[in-house]
């Protein structure tokens, strides 16, 4: 699953040992299977106002990691979990000068579904917590990045998660499904969506693979996964792009590739997605660390 492979990043750090000191970082596993793996270092501010398709799971090491989420200020102290739920805006700065350290695993709905079975997706209000069943559940997937996850291992790890995640949850009334609520035609959709990333998709295409009527299958696709099958989409090109960018294809090429009109309309969701310009992103995953 994931590999040795990591990524060490410049932008402020003062306690890893073999990291660039005084400088920001990031090291990230590359994704697999529906996860990604990263650990980061902030003095300051981090990531703008952002929101992505994932779940956002981690656990801060070090200082104060302080956020805005849900119309509040979040502050993650070490011991607790954090839980970002799929779509909701957030973003992350340094809440002492000493800045924060971090570690976040980023999954897809669709993982947790494979394990939950259709179950509404787990909530946790407010986006921290403080429940012993998250941390133990959590240990496993966020190890430091040096050691590659076991593929049975990770696959043990998630379904633990899952479950703690969905006893732990508090439940919002708009995550519990109609009784008429389809998942398979959600999921049948969802398959559409992945065959489609190079070309335009409408709503009546997607209710014709899964056989389900416009409106109903929309309202289906948000319950059990977390967003919009249009903002779906985005995603999954958003991550196509950033896999060309990262083997050195030109933006406007990657966003061509990926389905995107221009390098501009690609640039907006990516910002709108992950809190810095995709040229950003690639300094800071590219960055010597002399």
């Amino acid at each position: 699953m994931q590999t040795d492979d990591t990524t060490a990043v410049s932008t402020t750090n003062t306690a890893t040992p073999g990291l660039h000191p005084n400088r920001d970082w990031i090291r990230r596993a590359p994704a697999q299977d529906g996860v990604e793996r990263i650990e980061a270092f902030f003095q300051r501010n981090g990531y703008a106002l952002h929101r992505h398709d994932t779940y956002a799971i981690g656990r801060t090491l070090a200082g104060v990691q302080s956020f805005h989420y849900r119309h509040s200020v979040r502050n993650s102290l070490p011991g607790g979990t954090m839980v970002l739920h799929p779509d909701e805006a957030h973003d992350g700065q340094a809440g002492t000068d000493e800045g924060f350290r971090y570690r976040m695993i980023y999954v897809e709905p669709a993982v947790f579904q494979a394990a939950l079975g259709g179950k509404p997706l787990p909530f946790i209000e407010g986006g921290l917590s403080d429940d012993p069943r998250l941390a133990h559940a959590t240990q496993a997937l966020l190890q430091g990045l040096d050691r590659a996850l076991d593929p049975l291992e990770q696959d043990d790890a998630l379904f633990d998660l899952a479950h703690a995640l969905d006893a732990v949850s508090s439940a919002r009334p708009v995550q519990r499904p109609r009784p008429s609520a389809d998942f398979r035609a959600a999921q049948l959709a969802r398959d559409y969506l992945h065959a489609s990333l190079e070309q335009p998709v409408t709503l009546d295409e997607l209710a014709a693979a899964s056989g389900r009527d416009r409106w109903s299958l929309s309202r289906d696709f948000r319950t059990f996964f977390g967003t919009s099958p249009h903002r779906y989409l985005t995603m999954r090109r958003l991550d196509a792009a950033r896999q060309s960018i990262l083997r050195g294809i030109a933006l406007v090429d990657a966003a061509a590739a990926a389905g995107f009109a221009d390098q501009s309309h690609m640039t907006r969701h990516f910002v709108a997605a992950y809190g810095v310009t995709p040229s950003r992103w690639l300094r800071m995953l590219t960055a010597d660390l002399r």
